[in-house]
């Protein structure tokens, strides 16, 4: 029986050479798997048929906008993910639900073999290898541009010697990655990073710098959850799509940033992730007003953790799955309404209120009407400083106090 190689195809040039490819170097039969995470582009169908005129035998295509935002853009947001504190994980949360479908091809028509349109630099190398080894420990991993030598050069000439119907070029100055939840370029002259972005690098933002009116927007989340949008109720993927449009129509928020990758290297990528920013800021503001203080000092911690195990590769792990598991439970709460003012590539909370609510208003007020009482305040003053006290009396015994200095204070003439 012929060996089956089931290839990640994105419909662009290096895939669909691939496929010729890796039939030549292995004998292999190609299927070709096509994952729509809200892209944009071509129509998957012509995606499809495009795969089977570059000779794989089967094309599967796969509609997974709904699925990637409902079940992996969610529990970012609800653990806040950002990478180095400015990266929402754009590329490395739609590796997990592409490699989902790619084991699904494999069992589906037999394949022994799993091929990406990785390089050996990156970081989705290994988050489609770790990804797919984790569901499936039997299937084996290729990578043609890494593992059988296919440069862009050589691509080229293949598809023009063997007429595939895909556009041919050598003037491409970005890698660009998009999916719903945002957009990632880099290569180019952005590899130079004095160099700074020009205007044909941002395609979901406009340009902050001369934005239109302010924009208003009223947010309501149940359990860490987008519901509704100016009392529109919305799914997960409503609430991406239209926040990505109102923020990206005021140039909310274009990134550029140096972040080390997994493999060791530093790269400079450009994001733009507008709602994914928008929408992760107000659950941040909602958290702050419905989440108990030593709950979410210690959540934070956990973010951290979680966002690198997916920007490593490592979503279907075991240490992120217990992960998931206390971030789903401190979301019990997060329930109410964010109102946010979108405008010139900021995105910045005016209003919150919930029925959850820890803010107690008659405890927080200065005016009449306060309700805390500050007699308290002396007595857990004085408890909660105890151990410093002691530990201080005992520096001063032994001639190690804190030196304030001897100088003589200043006084007014």
């Amino acid at each position: 029986m012929t060996d089956r190689v089931v290839l990640a195809y994105s419909g662009g040039l290096d895939t669909s050479v691939g496929i010729g490819w890796i039939a030549e170097a292995t004998g292999a039969e190609v299927i070709a798997v096509a994952v729509d995470v809200g892209q944009g582009g071509e129509d998957l169908e012509v995606i499809r048929r495009r795969a089977l005129d570059c000779g794989a035998v089967e094309a599967y295509v796969a509609d997974a906008r709904d699925e990637f935002a409902t079940e992996y853009c969610m529990p970012a947001l609800q653990a806040n993910g950002m990478y180095l504190d400015r990266y929402p994980l754009v590329s490395a949360l739609s590796r997990p639900v592409i490699v989902k479908h790619l084991v699904r091809a494999a069992r589906q028509f037999g394949a022994t073999t799993v091929a990406h349109g990785c390089t050996g630099k990156g970081n989705d190398q290994v988050r489609f290898e770790v990804g797919i080894t984790s569901l499936a420990p039997d299937l084996k991993c290729l990578a043609p541009v890494r593992d059988l030598a296919l440069t862009r050069d050589k691509a080229i000439d293949y598809a023009t010697a063997h007429s595939l119907p895909i556009a041919t070029t050598k003037h491409n100055p970005f890698s660009i990655d998009q999916n719903v939840w945002g957009r990632a370029v880099e290569t180019g002259y952005l590899e130079d990073i004095w160099n700074g972005p020009t205007k044909d690098v941002y395609t979901y933002t406009d340009d902050p710098t001369f934005p239109p009116v302010a924009d208003e927007v009223v947010m309501a989340f149940e359990q860490g959850v987008p519901v509704a949008i100016d009392g529109v109720p919305v799914t997960p993927l409503q609430a991406i799509q239209e926040m990505n449009r109102r923020a990206g129509a005021q140039g909310v928020d274009r990134i550029d940033i140096v972040e080390d990758r997994l493999v060791g290297i530093k790269s400079r990528e450009i994001y733009e992730a507008p709602g994914a920013i928008a929408l992760i800021t107000a659950h941040q503001e909602l958290e702050n007003v419905t989440v108990e203080r030593e709950q979410a000092r210690f959540k934070r911690g956990v973010e951290q953790r979680w966002t690198e195990l997916v920007y490593d590769g490592m979503w279907f792990s075991p240490l992120k799955r217990s992960l998931d598991t206390f971030i789903a439970d401190t979301q019990r709460y997060v329930s109410g309404e964010i109102r946010m003012v979108l405008h010139g590539g900021r995105a910045t909370v005016t209003g919150r209120r919930s029925e959850s609510s820890l803010y107690d208003f008659n405890l927080a007020t200065y005016d009449t009407g306060d309700s805390f009482d500050q007699s308290a305040a002396r007595g857990f003053i004085e408890i909660y400083g105890l151990t410093a006290k002691l530990s201080a009396a005992r520096d001063l015994k032994f001639g190690n106090g804190v030196d304030v200095g001897t100088g003589t204070l200043p006084t007014d003439d």
